[in-house]
């Protein structure tokens, strides 16, 4: 269209454009726009109290939240949005004192609905002062939080049930180790004083007893490693690092294992460097690792199959495989055969057994020395490979520690006896392993005496006047920490060594025996080697004083 023109011919002037700047300024400063703002909001209740806590503004989402129309609720208290234990407490009186003293105050706490319902609100109350200072109200603002506080709550009270039943497993665990330690005790000494004795049932009686005796370290090494799955998973586990030669530990492994490996005719290939490789390791644990692979390997390898144990050092780390002709690994499994109670599928011609968590363990070991394990293996039948890579101490203190002093290791007593006789007291309410233990340490040309109870213990005790005892824990009467209490406080029977035998072994366990005074704290089933060679060290530190 043509530009509109006046009577003249000349072209007119546009209309000057609204000044929408100006008067959207005069809209705000009339509070217009704030109260246009504050009343459409209906998430938030935005609500302003006089001084005295009356209700005297009241909006659209203070209307939904709290259910009071804005006629019902001005110049009322604002008491009545708080719980009655609130109200009993002067928490309203609290919370409007705390604002006007440093200008804000947390409203973060379950209120009243109208209708008598509780809901929880998140919110804040501000003091409102004019220029000079003066205190003209309070504000208001807060939300209905009740689905988000219900979750928390739900997610802690479900933490707090995992945690428990977290705690009762281990507990569980704890006593069913204990309880499975208590027969395997009699039936390893047992085995033990037969084979000391003559052969006379011949090489059938050798061989059943060798099988029995292999079976038993097995079912004791299946209890420990279910525990330790237990302490490490739950953070309860940690490590006694020392420099050690990597040599020593896989000699030891290689010697844990032999039994099963001679059982099912492997041939056994180990091949180490010609210089020693030092690491900072805890020995028992890294041999443990070690152990756990060769026994794993045996297991699933046929009988006549190979195995190989070798290491190799590339820079600053140490790689030891393990690798067998056995079954193999599914490549399925690869990627998860460290997770616990993952196995292989199972056929009814399956012997191998096994919990499916020593490959957890293992991991979780090599974990907490800073190394890492893997698993290789072309498929089922081809036999696999399980790789553990370590850091090694570094050359230059390598060479220090081969060049420095170091003790040598105290040679064991010949078959494990100890060079004198002693007087050993054997405590323990099970009387076929107080029986079985006395049979064994009489046998070794020691003087026993046997009780049953923590009284009893005690008598025997002031009676034989013992060089050293082996005191059960779990005892009626008197449990075994009282009882080496007061073993401690007696002037004569306080020097005799003094053993804790158990079938509790964490470290919780093991931190009792020695606040009560034990010497060692030893599990249940009781290596004979190591009390021998305990007995030794009781008659090497000389006699104790007569009564």
């Amino acid at each position: 269209m043509s530009e509109e023109r006046n009577r003249t011919g000349h072209r007119s002037s546009p209309a000057p454009a609204p000044d929408w700047t100006s008067e959207m300024l005069e809209w705000i400063e009339s509070g217009a726009a704030y109260r246009q703002f504050i009343d459409s909001v209906q998430d938030y209740a935005c609500l302003v109290l006089d001084p005295e806590g009356q209700v005297a503004s009241w909006n659209r989402g203070a209307e939904r939240i709290f259910g009071y129309q804005a006629a019902e609720i001005l110049g009322r208290t604002c008491v009545l949005f708080f719980t009655p234990e609130d109200v009993r407490d002067g928490v309203p009186a609290q919370e409007l004192a705390t604002a006007a003293a440093k200008g804000r105050a947390s409203d973060d706490r379950w209120q009243m609905r109208k209708n008598g319902s509780r809901f929880f609100a998140n919110g804040v109350t501000i003091s409102l002062r004019s220029p000079d200072g003066a205190l003209r109200g309070f504000g208001k603002i807060l939300r209905d939080y009740t689905e988000e506080k219900l979750s928390e709550e739900r997610l802690r009270d479900r933490a707090t049930i995992l945690a428990e039943a977290d705690r009762h497993r281990n507990e569980f665990l704890a006593v069913l180790a204990h309880e499975l330690r208590n027969p395997l005790a009699p039936i390893l000494n047992s085995l033990r004083i037969l084979g000391r004795q003559e052969r006379e049932g011949g090489p059938r009686q050798e061989r059943a007893r060798e099988i029995i005796e292999r079976q038993v370290r097995q079912l004791s090494r299946l209890i420990d490693d279910l525990l330790d799955v237990s302490r490490i998973t739950s953070g309860r586990i940690g490590l006694r690092k020392e420099p050690v030669d990597l040599r020593t530990i896989l000699e030891h492994a290689v010697q844990t294992a032999r039994p099963l490996i001679d059982a099912r005719r492997h041939h056994l290939a180990v091949s180490y460097p010609a210089e020693p490789v030092w690491l900072a390791a805890d020995p028992t644990r890294l041999e443990q690792v070690v152990a756990n692979l060769l026994n794993n390997a045996a297991k699933y390898t046929e009988d006549g199959g190979s195995l190989a144990l070798t290491v190799e050092t590339r820079g600053g780390e140490v790689r030891v495989r393990v690798r067998d002709s056995g079954i193999g690994i599914a490549p399925d499994l690869l990627d998860n055969i460290f997770d616990p109670f993952v196995q292989g599928s199972r056929s009814l011609d399956r012997s191998e057994g096994g919990l499916g968590i020593g490959l957890t363990l293992v991991r979780k070991l090599v974990e907490l020395h800073d190394g890492t394990i893997e698993a290789w293996s072309e498929g089922i039948g081809k036999g696999s490979e399980l790789i553990v890579t370590l850091p090694a101490i570094q050359p230059d203190i390598q060479s220090a520690i081969q060049t420095g002093s170091r003790p040598e290791p105290k040679a064991p007593p010949e078959d494990g006896a100890a060079p004198l006789p002693l007087r050993v007291l054997v405590v323990d309410d099970n009387l076929d392993t107080a029986e079985s233990l006395r049979l064994l340490l009489e046998m070794a040309g020691h003087e026993i005496r046997t009780a049953h109870s923590g009284p009893e213990a005690l008598e025997a005790a002031a009676a034989f006047s013992p060089d050293a005892i082996l005191l059960d824990i779990g005892l009626p009467g008197l449990n075994g920490f009282e009882v080496a209490r007061r073993l401690r406080q007696d002037p004569l029977l306080g020097t005799a060594a003094l053993f804790a035998v158990s079938g509790y072994g964490q470290e919780e366990d093991r931190q009792r025996s020695r606040e009560a005074g034990f010497d060692r704290h030893l599990l249940k089933p009781l290596d004979f080697e190591e009390i021998q060679n305990l007995l030794a060290a009781v008659v090497a530190r000389g006699p104790r004083p007569e009564r």
